[in-house]
This record gives C-alpha cells, structure tokens and sequence, in this order.
C-alpha cells in the first residue's frame, strides 16, 4: 500500500523539538570498522548512556543472543536502563538516520491513494498523527548488503504506531537518506546538489530538483529548498549535508569552514558559504550564519575520513557532539554550548566511530512526540 497526505499536511518538526524517543541499531558488522571493530559497542553504551537520561532509546538488535551482549556491555558501562526498548530485527549495518524512516506529523486522518506521482488521500479531522515517510534504502548505491535495512523503516514505523507514507516517482518508490537533508522545522529544508542531482551517484532517475521541491512540499511540509553544493572529502554518501551544515533555530544554521587554503575541504566550504549568504528563510528573511571550525584531518589506513563537528544530534536536554582529541573540539563545543544554553553538551571521542564513515547524527533518528 503506498499512504499519501494532502499538500500541508505533513510536517517534519525540527531536531530541537520534544522527542518522544531516539532510535539505535546496535553495531555488530565488524566490516565497517575493519581491524577497529572493538571499541564500536563502547562508544554505543556511552551515547545510551547519555540519550536514556533524557527520553526513550529505541535500540534495535539483531536477535536474542545479540540482545544479550548490548545489555551485558551496557551493564558494564553503567548505561543500561529501564529507558531502553528492545527490538529484535536483523539489520546490515547502524546508519539508522539513513536506512530509517523519517518521522512526520500530520494534521488530521490518514487516508491512502494508489501509487503515482500525484494520489493525496483527504485529512478529515484537527488532530495530530505521527507519520513515518518510509524511503526506499538501497546502500547509497554502493553496498551489496542491504535487504534488512531496507524492512528498518516499515518496522520502525509499525513499532511507533505511526502512519506510513511511501513515496513514489512514477511507478517506483523514492530513495531518500535521512542524512541527506536537514530542516528549520518552519518550512525550510538544506540539501546538496552533489548527492541528489549528482549523474554518477543518483538517487532517483528522471528526478531534477523542481521533482524534489515538489516531493519536499508534498511529504515534509517543505516552502523553501536552499541547495548547498558538495560534501567534505571521505564522505562516503557523496555530500550528505549533516555532514556540513545544520540547522540550530528556525533562522539559525552552523557551517563548517575550513581554514587551510591548501586543505581539500578549504574551496568546497566556502562555495557552500557563499549559497548560505544568498539564502533566506521561507519567510525571505536572511539567514543567520554560525561557523564551526573544522578538526585537523583524521586519517586511518591511508584514506581520509569524514570527521566533522557537524555531525552532531540535538536530542531532550542535550546535544551529543562528536570530538576526535583535537585543539579545535573544545572550540566547537563552546560555539554549541552558545547556540543551546538550555541543553548539556556532551562531546563523544568519535575518532574510532568515524572508521565507519558517518558519528553521532548518522547513526540516530528522531522519533517527535505529537499530542493526541
């Protein structure tokens, strides 16, 4: 069944609004930290930890030997608590904020339409709903192992009682990662040409940007797109924006800037730069500009990997933020510090996680809490 809503329905709130819960997948393909593998489900216990004293971690293993070694390390490291919700599904890999479903809140009753480009089905009350938008996952295009991430976001939204929503172009379902985009929760939304428009890596053939504002307008509630241009150099998802430049207020955003010229980082971000100083709200007010610097290039078996300080998840009282022992950490930790007085800031050593490609925001997803 493909659910479709009518044109303002939907909303996809902000990161810093109310949480119901944070959804995990515990980490166990030792493939994606290849010969680093050991410290992975530390670092885990330490962000459930940190998430269980603020709301609901929904943490997603693989089975019932698998649920018992997270709660063991989770016993060991002080982290295990009556916050935390189970759930036994097989998973490839734990970049929940891109294999999951992206959670939505939606005025009215959810009707559904048949598959196309167009179907909306008719909201018929003033209530509010939690809608789970279930994308197609496929791996970014590059990974073989994905059939279980792909049934994530079904399962996810079936486990929230939320309503699903399947896009679709044409006849065939949308890809889309949660990573790839990032919202002011007013009706603003940030993205990148190099991962949605690109030739060699694209997502979703015979889809240009006008077919992706209408998507945005149509399914996250979204007036106004600002297209930033490429990602940082090792991103492996080719120019995820958490990567680069987040939302912190609806009129807010913080940058990644790169201060060495000869640096590789150095041009891109300043092209992102400049787009942001052109853009404004969907109010058509300016937007207000924040940089955070970036850290010292992190390196592991000679490949250059996507360290930044941007990748960090604004959760129920707090901000995890991602920290790779470098002089620039505690510089960034304070600019968040400012930008979120009435949350704790809590810097997580993501030097072994981002092995994996993605830290903190990758590996997280939202679920909003809604009033019935």
């Amino acid at each position: 069944m493909s659910a479709t809503e009518t044109q303002g329905g939907l909303r996809m709130p902000a990161e810093w609004d109310p949480h119901d819960s944070t959804w995990l997948a515990w980490p166990h393909y030792e493939g994606d930290w290849p010969g680093k593998f050991e410290p992975i489900p530390w670092v885990y216990a330490e962000i459930v930890r940190n998430l269980a004293r603020h709301e609901r971690v929904d943490l997603i293993v693989s089975d019932a030997p698998a649920e018992r070694r997270a709660r063991k390390i989770l016993d060991k490291a002080n982290s295990l608590s009556d916050n935390i919700r189970f759930h036994r599904w097989p998973t490839d890999r734990v970049w929940t904020r891109d294999s999951g479903c992206t959670f939505v809140t939606a005025t009215g009753h959810v009707g559904t339409a048949a598959p196309g480009r167009s179907g909306r089905a008719k909201l018929d009350s003033d209530a509010n709903h939690l809608s789970a938008i279930t994308w197609r996952f496929n791996a970014w295009a590059k990974y073989p192992n994905w059939k279980h991430d792909q049934k994530i976001s079904s399962l996810m939204a079936r486990s929230a009682g939320a309503h699903e929503v399947r896009p679709v172009f044409g006849n065939k379902p949308i890809v889309l990662e949660g990573g790839s985009i990032d919202v002011n929760g007013r009706g603003t939304l940030l993205t990148t040409e190099e991962c949605l428009l690109s030739k060699i890596q694209q997502r979703n053939p015979g889809m240009n940007r006008a077919a992706y504002e209408k998507l945005f307008a149509d399914y996250l509630g979204i007036k106004n797109v600002i297209w930033l241009a490429s990602g940082i150099m090792g991103d492996d998802t080719h120019g995820h924006v958490d990567d680069l430049t987040r939302f912190v207020s609806p009129d807010t955003v913080v940058t990644v800037v790169e201060s060495d010229p000869n640096d590789a980082n150095y041009e891109p971000l300043r092209e992102n730069i400049r787009r942001l100083r052109a853009a404004s709200t969907e109010n058509g007010n300016p937007l207000s500009i924040v940089e955070l610097p970036m850290p010292q290039p992190v390196v592991f078996a000679k490949r250059r990997l996507p360290a930044s300080y941007a990748n960090f998840y604004i959760a129920n009282g707090l901000v995890l933020v991602p920290v790779f022992n470098d002089p620039n950490d505690r510089v960034a930790l304070d600019i968040l510090a400012d930008l979120f007085p009435d949350r704790e800031i809590v810097g997580i050593y993501s030097g072994d996680l981002v092995w994996g490609f993605g830290t903190l925001h990758c590996m997280t997803q939202q679920q909003p809490a809604v009033s019935l």
